[in-house]
């Protein structure tokens, strides 16, 4: 198979005439002729640049020649920019083979530091050209096999033997689409070597994800090493099936769980396929809509057994005899705050089984020491002496793998080692029998990419990318002044002048420093109240961008900037953001954000500053969603801000959201035994104005930012009533504004009126 990784020379000479342009020039040609290709460039250029080339060159040659070197090693300009050409491309790959060569200069005039890095010397004219080409191509060639990991190695050879498919799929290696038109435009977009490579689990030299065995229990047992966990296991479809495969695992009909309320709808699945009774640690919140940590003491087995105790499921049971199966945390929250892991180990080894982080936004953590000890499991951290770690990661979400990787990730106890067998019964009943192996050789090349010092490198980027583009941000602000308005960045009001500063900046506290509150009760700049010291921090990657028009005590401004307006703006630019809410949106700065990308995005809000204040016509600025809702067409952005806004202060719905997701819910039922009403079609379709004191059959989720408000057996409240309500009013007032409530029935009669519902268990007549 063909991959293109050239060997890159750098030499002033590489053009010149002179003897050494004439000898470098006949190194790159029998380079050439044994069929690899040559870059050749004269310069260094800039430095840290041109040694992003080590993602794409199978090896470099530089030039150290008699003209470049004078007087001592470590005061020569040549040496010295050799030093550190070095030194960048090394901060990334330990691996790709670095020559030097010179006509007459030895190693003995090399420092030791740069001879070490070597994997030789050249000396002009003491080889045949062709034979120091064919010594620097086998080093080459053994480098790129080295770095492809068991799977992906597999894969690629298993696709380069040519071998006839009788086999499923069904497309026998791409040839069926070549039968048709359409079946042409699909193979030539996706390519060949995609529908070759999607091979059936029958192929024996791939082996098995099923079994974990060949490959792919060997890229398994590697990606474990690299994330630092006893066992790992390739996730085909997402993280919401490897939370699904730990809970099958661990928790049973009626045994107790402990869950963060902040959680993802596939742990709220999980209690209801499990048939488990819940008990919810409530995170913070403030008035921008952004969640906060659960405080640390609600983590206490004191705080567990006073939920247990006031659970009306759980009456009569003695909460001092109940032992948790599960603590489901996650980690980090949606806008990117971290707990202390071992914190919590410490405070619930023993009293809680199972202790799972659903660390789906958060697999890069353990690739950086600024994330210290805020990921579930670290290289040289004591493992708990009685309760399993679990971790399940989406490689799709930050890291480089294809969407739906993922992985589990376990830690042993000192005294509690997983049976790999009765997990892998858990696996099966979540795990397709076809599984995708594009999906699973992203899992296995994501791991391998995440090896220090390679992955070390690539977090550190993405979060000094993150801090330039808020320094940038307080830039824009400081140039416009108070006078003006413009957008801002959530997070510390201390900023390092650059780099990526101390993890200690981004601890969550209230304004002392000790992290003790002041005289006056302000608060920090999170809004979150009092944090317990070191327990929580800030993921700098994840930025928080607030718009203006509302202050962090929920108080609208006279005017505003509603955030989904503005992610509408950026959409039509090309610009998409993960989550919308109120007057905030989040982005992230994965390994794959660009200096490009984040500058886009600043010159895109620049411009969305400039159409508002200018009031420009909605159908110049917005054509694509004029032409969907003509309502807007005769309307100024300022003037659409401005509509927007009103509604959400006329009904206060910064307040009622914050106190609606902080409200107490009363369980009616187990969930299970709620959602089992659907089977039995024992539930009744009720109107919203109809629900409150009503049992719900189904989650009932707001997107954003999809935190589902109830689960399957608890009671509609007035406050939830009271949001659904507004919904309601909002849809018609602001359609293409409205927010999509996943667990509502809309149904619209004949008159185009849209009425909208909630599945109840059905009451008794």
């Amino acid at each position: 198979m063909k991959f293109r990784f050239p060997i890159v020379i750098i030499d002033e000479d590489f053009r010149s005439e002179n003897t050494s342009g004439l000898g470098i020039r006949a190194l790159a040609q029998a380079i050439e002729s044994e069929g690899f290709e040559v870059v050749g460039v004269t310069s260094y250029g800039d430095l840290s640049q041109f040694a992003q080339q080590q993602s794409r060159a199978s090896a470099f040659i530089l030039s150290i020649d008699d003209e470049e070197v004078t007087g001592a090693p470590e005061e020569d300009p040549a040496v010295q920019s050799l030093r550190a050409f070095i030194q960048e491309v090394r901060r990334k790959n330990a691996e790709v083979p670095i020559y030097v060569y010179g006509e007459t200069k030895t190693s003995r005039h090399l420092p030791n530091d740069i001879l070490r890095e070597l994997h030789g010397f050249i000396h002009m004219f003491e080889d045949t050209p062709e034979f120091v080409a064919r010594h620097i191509i086998r080093e080459a060639k053994s480098y790129l096999e080295g770095i492809q990991p068991p799977f992906f190695k597999a894969l690629l050879d298993y696709a380069e033997d040519g071998s006839y498919s009788w086999h499923c799929p069904g497309h026998s290696g791409g040839v069926a689409f070549l039968k048709t038109p359409v079946g042409q435009m699909f193979h030539q977009f996706f390519g060949e070597n995609m529908l070759r490579a999607d091979v059936c689990n029958a192929v024996e030299e791939l082996g098995q994800l099923l079994d974990h065995n060949g490959a792919i229990g060997e890229s398994e047992r590697n990606a474990a090493r690299i994330f630092n966990a006893d066992h790992c296991f390739f996730v085909t479809n997402g993280t919401s099936t490897s939370n699904k495969m730990v809970w099958h695992h661990t928790v049973a009909p009626g045994d107790v769980v402990v869950v963060d309320r902040n959680c993802h709808k596939s742990i709220l699945h999980s209690i209801i396929m499990t048939g488990a009774i819940p008990v919810f640690l409530k995170p913070t919140r403030n008035h921008y809509g952004i969640i906060g940590p659960i405080p640390q003491s609600e983590f206490t087995r004191e705080a567990i057994e006073a939920k247990i105790a006031a659970n009306p499921l759980l009456q009569g049971v003695d909460p001092q005899a109940v032992k948790p199966r599960i603590l489901t945390l996650t980690q980090s929250t949606y806008d990117g705050v971290l707990y202390n892991t071992e914190t919590i180990k410490g405070m619930l080894d023993g009293y809680v089984d199972n202790l799972h982080f659903d660390e789906a936004w958060l697999p890069h953590a353990a690739f950086h020491p600024f994330y210290g000890a805020f990921h579930a499991m670290g290289r040289k951290r004591a493992r708990p002496q009685h309760s399993v770690v679990y971790a399940t990661q989406s490689i799709h979400k930050l890291l480089a793998g294809i969407s739906q990787a993922s992985h589990v990730l376990v830690q042993d106890s000192a005294t509690e080692k997983l049976d790999r067998h009765l997990f892998n019964e858990a696996y099966l009943m979540h795990t397709s029998t076809s599984p995708q192996y594009s999906i699973i050789a992203s899992c296995d090349v994501a791991a391998a990419m995440m090896e220090p010092p390679g992955g070390t490198a690539l977090v550190e980027e993405s979060i000094a990318e993150a801090l330039d583009f808020r320094r940038a941000m307080r830039k824009v602000d400081a140039e416009f002044g108070e006078q003006d308005w413009w957008f801002q960045v959530w997070g510390p009001e201390d900023l390092a002048d650059e780099g990526v500063g101390e993890a200690k900046d981004w601890i969550l506290k209230r304004t002392d420093s000790e992290g003790v509150q002041p005289a006056d009760g302000t608060e920090s700049w999170h809004g979150f109240g009092d944090m317990a010291p070191g327990f929580n921090m800030l993921d700098p990657i994840k930025a928080t961008i607030v718009t203006p028009g509302l202050n962090m005590n929920g108080d609208f401004a006279t005017t505003g900037i509603p955030a989904s307006i503005v992610t509408k703006f950026l959409a039509e630019h090309g610009v998409v953001v993960e989550k919308t809410g109120l007057y905030s949106f989040f982005i992230m700065f994965t390994i794959g954000i660009t200096k490009g990308r984040w500058n886009t995005l600043l010159t895109a809000l620049q411009q969305f500053k400039d159409d508002y204040d200018r009031n420009q016509p909605m159908w110049r600025i917005l054509p694509e969603f004029c032409q969907k809702h003509r309502r807007y067409e005769k309307m100024g952005l300022r003037d659409l801000c401005q509509f927007v806004h009103e509604m959400y202060a006329k009904y206060d719905i910064a307040r009622l959201t914050t106190e609606m997701y902080l409200s107490d819910l009363t369980p009616a039922m187990k969930p299970t035994d709620a959602f089992s009403q659907i089977a039995h079609r024992n539930t009744e379709r009720v109107a919203i104005d109809d629900l409150e004191g009503r049992i719900t059959t189904a989650l009932i989720t707001p997107y954003p930012p999809g935190i589902p408000l109830l689960i399957p057996g608890e009671v509609f409240n007035k406050k939830i009533v009271d949001y659904l309500k507004f919904s309601r009013e909002f849809a018609l007032a602001c359609p293409g504004f409205e927010t999509d409530i996943h667990g509502l029935v809309v149904e619209e009669g004949l008159d185009g009126r849209k009425t909208y519902f909630a599945d109840c268990v059905k009451q008794a007549s």
